[in-house]
């Protein structure tokens, strides 16, 4: 393999604040947002607008980065091979879920000649009609939620090719290649007592971890920290992704959410049962019987202050009415003059390092022996 020998051209950010790159894991665009999938995004969506007053952060999600993952290109391939030139324009979320559920349950997938082309045309910012539907309609949850939105309709290529990242591991010396005898490309960072994970198969076809390196092995070295924000389930991939960054410099944060049980059951999207959870649902109810400032907090306080960063307790909706009902009375007494300035106020809410922590900050809301609210922080991180 020819080295790189420079290394990836750093993003470019002002130099006179500290530079955070929050970098959560992305939803695959091809069912309903679930509880579990609210839960990280409510959570990132806290921690970037609070440490927006702390420093200078870029929210990176691009869902163009992970498309070339089997995932959705098989989805894709499933979706033409079984539905043929179908319209989605005016498909629900749980009627290409539904879909979706088929694909993963086939017992065959499909081969690698038959994904290249979707995987061509998604380089060059091609998205499936069915995932760029999900996509529409998840950006109205987003804003109903209150959510920034990183780009979910943007074409976000990563800064760098598949060929030139494991050229850029080679010369980090965490590549082992085993294409030239037939077999895939492994993440070697077997010297750090770390097993061999394979990021590329032996016909080409790389996973999400290999699409995650393409994207933050360009980001990371212009930044001072980097935040990687992902499902607890996924922590092994994620320990190997954090000892990557760390080499080119930035300090490297890793913040496992766990995810949300229904019914005392962990369950993955992909297997359905979503219809009564889904976000959808859950914002509809919410928006019928309260105004929009209240839905945004009260969200906020059940998925990151309620449920905690563990993944103990299921999704119980009465709970989520209590969390309305304290935002209406966290609004109601919010202080209009802020004790102090609100970047000093969010600095409390750190440890050693630059973020805030989100359910530091949010729990803190719900403190029996608080001073109320200042509505500055509230307007400025919660609604």
């Amino acid at each position: 393999m020819t080295a790189v020998t420079t290394a990836p051209e750093p993003y470019a950010l002002p130099t006179d604040r500290r530079r955070v790159l929050l970098a959560p894991i992305t939803v695959t665009p091809s069912k309903p947002l679930t509880p579990s999938h609210l839960k990280g995004l409510l959570w990132t969506d806290v921690m970037y607008r609070a440490t927006c007053h702390l420093a200078d952060v870029t929210y990176r999600y691009s869902h163009t980065t992970y498309h070339p993952t089997e995932q959705t290109l098989g989805f894709w391939e499933f979706a033409d091979r079984t539905r043929g030139d179908s319209d989605y324009s005016g498909l629900t979320e749980d009627e290409i879920g539904e879909l979706y559920v088929d694909f993963r349950a086939a017992a065959q997938p499909a081969p690698a000649q038959a994904l290249r082309p979707y995987a061509e045309a998604a380089e060059a910012g091609w998205v499936h009609p069915a995932s760029a539907r999900v996509l529409e309609l998840w950006a109205g949850h987003y804003a109903g939620l209150g959510l920034h939105d990183p780009g979910l309709l943007v074409h976000q290529p990563p800064g760098l090719g598949l060929e030139d990242t494991l050229a850029w591991l080679d010369t980090l010396g965490m590549c082992l290649d085993q294409r030239q005898v037939g077999g895939p490309v492994y993440l070697d960072l077997t010297r750090y007592g770390l097993p061999l994970r394979q990021l590329v198969t032996a016909d080409g076809r790389p996973n999400y971890l290999a699409c995650a390196l393409r994207e933050l092995l360009a980001l990371a070295p212009g930044f001072d920290e980097v935040v990687l924000l992902y499902d607890s389930e996924l922590d092994p991939d994620y320990q190997l992704l954090a000892r990557v960054l760390n080499a080119l410099g930035p300090d490297v944060r890793r913040v496992p959410v766990g995810r949300v049980p229904i019914d005392g059951r962990i369950r993955s999207a992909r297997h359905g049962g979503w219809q009564d959870h889904q976000a959808r649902t859950l914002l509809a109810a919410a928006q019928a019987q309260h105004d929009e400032p209240v839905v945004h907090l009260g969200v906020r306080l059940y998925f990151i202050a309620v449920l905690g960063p563990g993944q103990q307790q299921s999704f119980r909706a009465d709970l989520l009415h209590q969390c309305f009902r304290r935002a209406e009375r966290l609004l109601a007494a919010a202080g209009q003059e802020p004790p102090a300035a609100l970047a000093e106020r969010l600095a409390r809410h750190r440890k050693d390092h630059l973020y805030v922590d989100p359910y530091r900050l949010t729990s803190h809301l719900l403190g029996k022996r608080r001073a109320p609210a200042s509505l500055d922080l509230l307007t400025a991180v919660f609604l």
